[in-house]
């Protein structure tokens, strides 16, 4: 590309080069660096990729500052925000297939899985445009003649690194909220997924959202997202993605106190009591690990089961386990997508590995897949492994992909404690017929999820967040505007007499 930036016309969604957006164009980055993206499913390449640098970092901060300083957006009344939210529903919802098409692509997830997420995507901007209407300060209760009241102001300008596994639907948790409250945003997209986050930036614009209010800059975490943690005129960082990057840019973000939001990373419990529907807990526990092929950061990859039926549970669970359908992604028929890379292959085949040296058993999978068509891309059978502890690297640490650990407990007490014996709380999971019990289980295991007889972990208007070193902050719900937000306090006095406080 010779162009140094180009028009916002419409064009078709699937393309061999992706651009920058900032400050409401098409830009190229600084130094005219780019990337390739790849299929996961085939190892081939999708498309070219600008390469944001530091300089173009700088640019889109500058571009969200004057935005967010002088700009229109954050003026607007709420209903006209409100308005602008939903058109931008409205556009994503008129080129759902397309979206789909490109996520499938750039992700190798299932097509179930991406209809899904892209869904979610839409209804996100859609309950934020609602949401935002009910977003209010308060009147207090203070001394006679005086009067105190609240207001709530958008933070300023908020940087937000997207994570790799739902790079859509993370793009929407985060943009959504905040440009809903009045917010500029500089988007930095994961490297290896960046092309529908780019999309969504340039529907942003086309349904009306005003030039530097959204900023995507896909580039290195190391070079571009150190550059915004650390920036000075950045007022806020939402980071998903792994614990111990989180907590890097918790230190960083520290130097300038800026307001931080992590979602990071999770070893969920799955607790199957004696007297769940075996045949319910099944089917939801496998969807629980093997959706989006483990990939998800509240995969219930724990998986506990009452001794009087684990014997019945894992043989129905690893029959179903091995009937789970990999291949081309946009076959109905699939069930399990691809691994990201060849990298996050490796990292999962290492785990297991490890477990079968630590002396654990695997029921089924245990390998990297050949699946007929599509063999240069990246793909790992699912994968179930018994006889474990919590000694094991395979049960403490987060894998990221389709591989579950299941473990027998005696009693309720036993079940909590296992369930609790992590340094995370994402997500956690209760099968029992019981509602005493699981509303008892439920109160006492560390997550900021719990999903009872149910295995689905959010749905808009749904908190969604940690305990422990899952991080803090909850996204996809109403309090989510609050992180997006100042709460000024407003104190007046109109009593008659002027007051004299030191009585001089």
């Amino acid at each position: 590309m010779s162009a140094q930036q180009t028009t916002l016309e419409t064009t078709s969604l699937k393309r061999d080069y992706y651009h920058l957006i900032i400050n409401g164009e098409k830009v190229e980055s600084s130094n005219n660096n780019v990337f390739e993206t790849v299929n996961p499913a085939t190892g081939q390449i999708i498309a070219r990729v600008a390469k944001a640098s530091q300089e173009d970092a700088e640019r889109a901060v500058t571009a969200a500052r004057e935005a967010f300083d002088h700009g229109k957006w954050r003026k607007y009344p709420i209903n006209r925000r409100a308005q602008t939210m939903n058109k931008i529903a409205s556009i994503m919802r008129s080129r759902f297939n397309e979206i789909v098409e490109l996520e499938i692509l750039d992700t190798g997830k299932s097509l179930h899985a991406a209809q899904g997420q892209v869904t979610q995507a839409i209804e996100d901007f859609e309950f934020y445009a609602g949401a935002i209407v009910g977003h209010r300060g308060s009147v207090n209760n203070v001394p006679g003649q005086f009067h105190n009241y609240t207001e709530k102001e958008a933070v300023g300008v908020c940087a937000q690194i997207i994570p790799w596994n739902y790079p859509l639907m993370m793009a929407a948790w985060k943009i959504a909220p905040a440009i809903a409250v009045g917010c500029s945003v500089v988007v930095k997209p994961a490297s290896l997924t960046p092309l529908t986050a780019i999309i969504l930036g340039e529907i942003c614009l086309e349904a009306g959202v005003p030039a530097g209010v959204v900023n995507i800059i896909p580039g290195s975490g190391s070079e571009v997202g150190n550059y915004l943690v650390e920036h000075p005129k950045v007022d806020k960082v939402a980071f998903t993605g792994s614990t111990p990057i989180g907590k890097d840019i918790m230190g960083k973000a520290s130097q300038t106190l800026k307001r931080v939001t992590l979602e990071l990373g999770g070893k969920s419990p799955n607790l199957v009591f004696e007297d769940a529907d075996v045949d319910a807990a099944v089917d939801g526990s496998l969807f629980g690990i093997f959706y989006n092929t483990g990939q998800s950061c509240e995969a219930r990859s724990r998986l506990y089961v009452h001794e009087d039926i684990y014997d019945e549970f894992v043989e129905k669970f690893v029959e179903k386990t091995k009937k789970l359908q990999l291949g081309d992604p946009f076959d109905k028929s699939t069930h399990v997508g691809s691994i990201i890379d060849q990298g996050q292959l490796d990292v999962i085949d290492g785990y297991v590995k490890s477990a079968i040296e630590d002396g654990a058993d695997i029921l089924t999978g245990g390998k990297p897949a050949q699946i007929e068509g599509f063999e240069g891309g990246f793909w790992y059978e699912p994968t179930v492994i018994a006889n474990v502890n919590h000694d094991m690297t395979v049960v403490k640490e987060e894998i990221f992909g389709p591989v579950v650990v299941i473990m027998k407990f005696k009693d309720e007490k036993e079940a909590i404690r296992l369930a609790n014996d992590t340094e995370f709380g994402l997500g956690s999971a209760v099968w029992s017929k019981d509602g005493a019990r699981a509303t008892r289980v439920a109160n006492l295991i560390q997550a900021g999820i719990v999903m009872v007889n149910c295995p689905f972990s959010a749905f808009p208007g749904t908190p969604f967040g940690g305990y422990k070193q899952s991080g803090f902050g909850r996204e996809l719900c109403i309090e989510t505007l609050d992180l997006y937000t100042e709460t000024k306090s407003i104190l007046s006095y109109y009593g008659s007499r002027p007051l004299n406080p030191f009585g001089l």
